[in-house]
């Protein structure tokens, strides 16, 4: 076996670890698990380095997640649980994270079932007159310019109009660090149609873009930087892990 060849104990650990993971997925196209130790530091309590990485993964509220990735390293843990098999952490450790998200994900849980059921019923004012709107369909676009662009297209009850707006915001990350606050807020020309809307839009955008749901059993998340490229989001955060998922 060559030097950079995981062992037999470090392949017990990652499969273990990779099991104990997916458990908490929806959905799963690829996750992987690479520990990096030796039996002597494992009987000591001892591993370098944890690296998980996962593609389509689908947490909660139907969002996939386009990447995932999580590094830790000197990670104190418990000797006879890793043993079993088993990761069982001395101390809470922190962890680098970065979590990509594509346009077209976003798009498709906008428009899920789940998702827009939250945006019907909602109270409006449009032109000095008070009326309930149902969102058809929402659509986010990522460009190049570290802002979100929304449009939404929705039925106005009472005269069965088909109406629809569109605006730019700017992303920011929330006090707290687990949150995407959408902020100046800029109409395309004529489509400035109703501020509760709109409101209602920024309000279902920052949930959907919540930290905690892209959080595993264990591991708490805190924004530091997001960056906006053509068609996908990309977000930094800062891990505090508390226990390691396994099976």
């Amino acid at each position: 076996m060559s030097a950079n060849q995981p062992g037999l104990g470090e392949q017990a650990l990652s499969k273990a670890a990779e099991m104990g993971l997916s458990t908490q997925l929806d959905e799963v196209e690829e996750l992987n698990v690479d520990i990096h130790t030796n039996p002597i530091k494992v009987m000591q309590g001892e591993l370098d380095s944890v690296k998980i990485e996962g593609k389509g993964l689908v947490m909660k509220e139907e969002l996939r997640t386009e990447k995932l990735q999580v590094e830790v390293g000197n990670i104190a843990i418990n000797p006879l649980s890793a043993a079993f098999g088993k990761i069982e952490l001395s101390h809470p450790t922190q962890a680098a994270t970065q979590v990509v998200l594509t346009e077209e994900d976003i798009n498709r849980a906008f428009n899920s079932e789940f998702l827009r059921e939250k945006l019907q019923d909602i109270k409006v004012n449009l032109q000095n007159n008070a009326v309930t709107v149902d969102t058809k369909k929402v659509e986010l676009y990522l460009p190049s310019n570290d802002k979100f662009s929304l449009s939404a297209t929705f039925h106005v009850r009472e005269t069965g109009e088909t109406k629809q707006t569109a605006f730019t915001a700017v992303p920011k990350i929330a006090s707290g660090g687990n949150r995407i606050s959408l902020e100046q807020v800029e109409y395309n020309k004529g489509q400035e149609i109703s501020p509760e809307l709109t409101e209602a839009l920024l309000g279902k955008t920052s949930d959907l873009l919540d930290l905690n749901d892209f959080e595993l059993k264990g591991i708490s998340l805190c924004l530091k930087k997001l960056d906006v490229q053509p068609g996908k989001l990309f977000l930094d955060a800062e891990a505090y892990v508390r226990e390691f998922p396994t099976s």
